[in-house]
This record gives structure tokens, sequence and C-alpha cells, in this order.
């Protein structure tokens, strides 16, 4: 008997749009941009200090806005988890998350990372010590084990994951390890360029070799290991990232300015002021421009880190300068 082939589907009842429907309409004026308060509330400006991680046991501490973005938490902006993490000597911890992208910068102390193998993924085993970083792709929960008392910044993907609903199904880059001393020698010699003194930032992006089309230190997080010198002003910049700012290295007297607006002679228009301290971070919503400013008398390092490796595939990063 030959295969009659797909048969075509037969539904017991028709279902139409009505008031016991889910489908909605709206005029277009009242939802084109639905980022506002009471909606999709626009992601707020926030910082941490150091104080958070400098005492206590050894814990995972996370930079949690999910209440305020009405998100699955923890996390830290619609895309991305932040956190510190404080190790005592000898102690260890599980950074577990679904994630495509994990990212850790060693604020201070010594260690080991290291996870076993899955059927994608190679095992990790890697030391690290104070200026280092390194970036895990998907794949089993890392221990991360402390040599002296360590802090760590950790930052994940998992929000946009969870909001898609999804998990990783194989790691899109390899595990990838950028020593501390090598970052601080590139970045001087870039300093010392003379070419620099034309630049808006004094930066330096971290790339993996796996991802040549964004230039990125992940598929998805873009990282930026940057210096301000004593008595810089940087002009303003924005883009549609958002970024998690940590500071690793300062004096009194630096912070940045941010704003929506600028002035005609490319200030910007009633600015807010984020003062930095060494170890703390904050972020900056995608879209607002900003400048830092350092007022003390020693440079100062940051390390901004954004879902911008994402916002580069998707040809809407839109970075721009004052």
């Amino acid at each position: 008997m030959a295969d009659p082939g797909p048969q075509p589907m037969v539904c017991s009842a028709a279902i139409h749009p009505n008031n016991d429907s889910k489908a909605l309409l709206f005029d277009y004026r009242q939802a084109a941009n639905p980022v506002r308060r009471g909606l999709s509330d626009p992601i707020p400006y926030h910082s941490w200090g150091p104080e958070l991680h400098a005492s206590g046991s050894s814990a995972i501490l996370p930079l949690d806005l999910s209440a305020e973005l009405g998100a699955a938490g923890p996390a830290t902006s619609p895309g991305l988890a932040a956190h510190f993490i404080r190790l005592d000597a000898g102690e260890a911890v599980k950074a577990a998350a679904n994630a495509t992208s994990s990212l850790f910068f060693v604020l201070s102390g010594s260690g080991r990372c290291g996870r076993p193998g899955e059927a994608k993924s190679e095992p990790v085993c890697l030391n690290w010590n104070q200026g280092d970083l390194f970036v895990l792709p998907a794949g089993a929960a890392p221990l991360l084990e402390a040599d002296s008392t360590s802090v760590l910044y950790w930052v994940h993907d998992a929000p946009l994951l969870n909001y898609l609903g999804v998990v990783p199904s194989l790691p899109r880059f390899e595990t990838t390890y950028y020593p501390g001393t090598w970052l601080k020698e590139e970045l001087l010699k870039l300093a010392a360029d003379p070419s620099s003194a034309r630049s808006n930032r004094l930066s330096l992006l971290l790339a993996n070799s796996d991802l040549p089309n964004t230039r990125t230190v992940t598929h998805v997080l873009w990282a930026m290991f940057g210096m301000v010198p004593a008595g810089a002003s940087q002009a303003p910049h924005r883009h549609q990232s958002v970024a998690l700012d940590l500071i690793t290295e300062c004096e009194p007297g630096c912070y940045t300015l941010v704003g929506t607006e600028l002035e005609a002679d490319g200030s910007i228009r009633d600015p807010k002021r984020i003062d930095w301290q060494a170890g703390g971070a904050f972020i900056t919503p995608p879209g607002h421009w900003h400048a830092h400013v350092n007022e003390s008398g020693s440079t100062a390092y940051l390390l901004p880190i954004q879902d911008a490796g994402l916002m580069t595939y998707l040809r809407s990063l839109d970075i721009r300068f004052a």
C-alpha cells in the first residue's frame, strides 16, 4: 500500500483573537518605544564600592540590579551579570552559570582555575595572579582555588541566555589567558607612542583569534584595559552597549561624567558625576555620553566589560565620539 504522505491537520475549533486570547494590538505611537518607567525600565546608574569585597568569608557577591531591570537575577544589565568573588587563602568556590562566556579579572591574590573536559569542551587548568584576565567558554562549572586571599571580578552572559530560554550547546571559543604583566607592558608602550596624543582613549581592546571579525574577547563580551594619565580629561563618547566598569587602580580625584546630551562645545550637558574607587565598579547605560577625568597625581587604570561582542555582530554598536 502506498504511503499517503502528510495528512492535513484538522482543528476541533478555530481560534480567533478575542477578549480571551493573548493576541494584542497597539497603536504604533503607544508601543514603538517601550523603554520607559513602568514598562521596560531604563538601565539605572549604579556603583559598588570596594567595601563589598574587602572583608568577610569566601563568597560570590553579585552586583545585582535584577529588581530594577525586571529580570531574573542575578543581573547587572539585561544581558550580563557581574560579581566580585572573595576567596580566603586555601579555599575554593565553583563559579557556575548558564553562560556562553565567563570573564575573570584578578584584582588581588593568586590561585588556580580548573574544570573537567566535556564532550565538546577541553579541560581547563591555569594559574592566575594579580592583574591577570582569562575567559572561559561554555562548559562545566570552573573551580577557583586561592593560594592567597584573593578577589576576582567575574562577568558572564547568563541573563541573556535566561531571557532567550536557552542553554549553550557548544563552546564558541577556546579558554584564553591574558597575563597582567603583558597587559600593563603593552598599554605603557601604547601611551609612549607619539600618535596616542590624538586618541580619544588610551586603551587596549582584548581580542581572541577565534573571533577575527568582531575583534572582541569573546563572541558576546568586549573588554578594554585602559588608562587615564594624571591630569587628563578624556573627551566624551557613547555606544549602544552596556558598560560594566571596573576600576583596577586609582587615587582620589578620578571620576566619570555621564549624561544623555552634549553642549555645543562637545561637553556633557548636566552630567552626573561617578567618583572612582580602586576595586569598585559602576554601570554606564547604553547611549549615554561619558568622559573620564583624572585630577589626581597618579595614572588610573580601568577595565570596562561590555556586551559589545554581540552588538558588533548585530551591527548595532554605534560608537560615537564628541
